[in-house]
């Protein structure tokens, strides 16, 4: 019996029986031969960690484009973040901590540069629109390596319904679902706290009663109600009355710091940018670069490439094709 083989034996009969077995997955796309010391799941863990998709998260935006200070959350660290939320939840409730954890650093693969700013600017400009869920699969699928990833059904299921109306088949991907939002709400609250956008007595009195003050304290919160309130269930949901506080600090947010008048000022900066580069990839598809001169549609392949960009790639790139060249150099 190798590695592997233990391993999976561990999991029948450690888990809960609404846990995935590894040995049990739906499969991949093309045939792979077991590896000897990982299952399936940790392999697709491994390949994810090791994509060049993965290493661009630490240079785009989470929600405050070219913050400055080095303290700020990127998509990397949030992508952390929630990795580290959901196999806390995952372990309390005998899930598959290794699906688990693949679906939270896969999750956010396909985002675009300068955050929601940038999905909400390439979903204006590309027919049938844009979404970071279905591009982070897109980029698993198809564009990562010319191939691809092949990762599982299960951990390109959590990909995919991380966000959205769609519930992921697994109980390991709704927790990615749930985890996800408990880390950006809190610190989305943290960083614009500290960027001096909002103070802790704005929050809504109830939620802070309820959930608590402090950063940490409202995590624990969130994620103990969340255990306690799935334990032994097919499903994995918060109680209600913390389902509800949290809805309305996601509220509060986006009314605050999210549409707010600065934010929606630095958002049309980050349109303008995008939709820029865009237009002009698909005047001059020679831009693109041989890796990029797939078989398909114009506007995808532009997408594609906009969506692949960091932040600063992305201003580096505009600065160099729009802006006459001393000022170029400044990007």
């Amino acid at each position: 019996m190798n590695i592997r083989e233990q391993y999976q034996q561990f999991e029948d009969q450690f888990l809960s029986p609404y846990a995935v077995r590894s040995q049990n997955t739906r499969g991949r796309i093309r045939e792979l031969a077991p590896c000897e010391v990982r299952t399936d799941f940790q392999r697709d863990r491994d390949r994810i960690i090791h994509s060049k998709a993965f290493r661009r998260l630490k240079h785009k935006t989470q929600v405050f484009i070219a913050p400055e200070g080095d303290h700020y959350r990127t998509r990397l660290t949030h992508t952390l973040e929630v990795a580290q939320i959901a196999r806390t939840i995952s372990r309390a409730l005998r899930l598959n901590e290794d699906l688990t954890e693949a679906i939270a650093l896969g999750h956010d693969l396909g985002h675009t540069p300068f955050g929601h700013a940038g999905e909400h600017a390439l979903n204006d400009l590309l027919p049938g629109g844009f979404r970071h869920y279905e591009q982070s699969l897109r980029v698993v699928d198809v564009l990562e390596g010319n191939q691809g990833l092949n990762l599982t059904y299960e951990v390109r299921d959590g990909i995919l319904k991380h966000t959205g109306e769609a519930e992921p088949e697994t109980l390991e991907g709704m927790v990615v679902k749930i985890s996800d939002r408990i880390a950006y709400i809190n610190h989305d609250i943290d960083d614009a706290i500290r960027a001096g956008k909002i103070s802790y007595d704005e929050l809504p009195r109830e939620c802070v009663d309820l959930l608590g003050r402090e950063h940490s304290r409202r995590i624990n919160t969130m994620v103990r109600d969340t255990i306690l309130n799935s334990m032994g269930k097919p499903q994995v949901a918060m109680s209600s009355e913390v389902a509800k506080a949290t809805h309305k600090l996601r509220d509060f947010l986006f009314d605050v710091v999210y549409m707010g008048a600065e934010a929606q000022q630095e958002e049309s900066k980050a349109r303008f940018i995008i939709e820029k580069i865009y237009r002009l990839v698909l005047d001059k598809p020679e831009l693109l670069g041989r890796e990029h001169g797939q078989d398909l549609a114009k506007e995808r392949v532009a997408a594609d490439f906009v969506a692949g960009m960091t932040d600063r790639y992305a201003i580096r790139f505009f600065n160099s094709h729009f802006l006459p060249l001393p000022l170029a150099e400044l990007g």
